[in-house]
């Protein structure tokens, strides 16, 4: 079963990663970031409600409770796209996608707040770790000449911050009812926030455009595939495995970025890389041992 749940979890971090590559490339010939995020997230709605018709039972669509931390992670997977792809535009995918990733500092942070973990010297030590690996990540000492804006560092934290709300939100909601009716619901939920904020008549060009099978693609893969396999194999994964197998999502998509894009990294930003990833993977290992003694 573990085996099975490492491949569904590795294959949706696999698709999440490309997601972020992709979007690099419809951002370079000139498509707004909200735009990319609303179609991926439309196209994503499909998916989950082909699941949900399939798997209907146990829904809890008639509990309210749902609908609310349902409505509250549709917020956050709202943010984490749009805050995720404007910060690729405003940086690189590589910066980016490694912000993002520091998610699960977020996480321990707003449970410190709200009292619902005890904070503990290791994970201070890891929070204090990540925040020096942002520093030499964005090069925020060296803004001048810089290709990465404050804003782009500003809105790579934001989708990490989103992140951390939606699975606030989806963990609550999971009390409720199933998992195909909380997606339902969040990607209906980013589907009517991120189609207000878009412009309509760019909208109505993508399906003729050029480019319209990247956009099927991200939405295929990052929005619907990849959210219904993690879920999945979720289930089959221990937390601690799951956090380790999690890491291939940032790293495939700096490797999409400098390969495919041609972004170049500096050596300290590649160590900031470095000491993130291995930093936030060590405390996901380390909570899991946590939640299982």
């Amino acid at each position: 079963m573990t085996n099975s749940g490492i491949i569904l979890v590795a294959s949706a971090a696999l698709f999440w990663g490309l997601s972020g590559g992709i979007a690099g490339i419809l951002i370079n010939n000139d498509w707004d970031a909200l735009l990319i995020s609303f179609y991926r997230g439309a196209i994503g709605l499909v998916f989950v409600l082909i699941w949900l018709a399939l798997r209907p039972r146990y829904s809890g669509l008639a509990n309210s409770r749902l609908w609310l931390w349902a409505v509250i992670a549709g917020l956050g997977v709202a943010g984490n796209f749009g805050f995720y792809f404007f910060s690729i535009s405003e940086s690189n995918v590589a910066v980016a996608a490694t912000l993002m990733y520091c998610a699960p500092i977020f996480v321990y942070l707003i449970s410190f707040a709200l009292k619902l973990e005890s904070p503990t010297l290791a994970k201070w030590a890891a929070i204090a770790l990540v925040m020096v690996g942002v520093v030499l990540l964005t090069r925020v000492y060296q803004m001048e000449g810089n290709s990465i804006t404050l804003l782009g560092v500003a809105t790579g934290l934001l989708s990490g911050l989103s992140l951390a709300l939606f699975i606030f939100g989806f963990k609550y909601a999971t009390q409720h009812g199933s998992p195909q009716a909380i997606l339902s619901i969040a990607f209906l939920t980013l589907v009517v926030v991120l189609g207000v904020l878009i412009d309509p008549a760019e909208a109505a060009q993508v399906p003729g455009s050029v480019d319209w099978p990247l956009f099927a693609i991200i939405g295929v893969l990052g929005g619907g595939a990849s959210f219904i396999l993690y879920l999945i194999g979720l289930r089959r994964t221990p937390p601690a495995l799951a956090s380790i197998v999690a890491t291939i999502e940032p790293v495939t998509a700096s490797l999409f970025g400098v390969i495919v894009l041609g972004e170049i990294l500096a050596y300290s930003q590649v160590l900031g890389m470095l000491l993130i990833l291995v930093t936030v993977t060590a405390l996901g290992v380390y909570s899991g041992k946590e939640s299982s003694d």
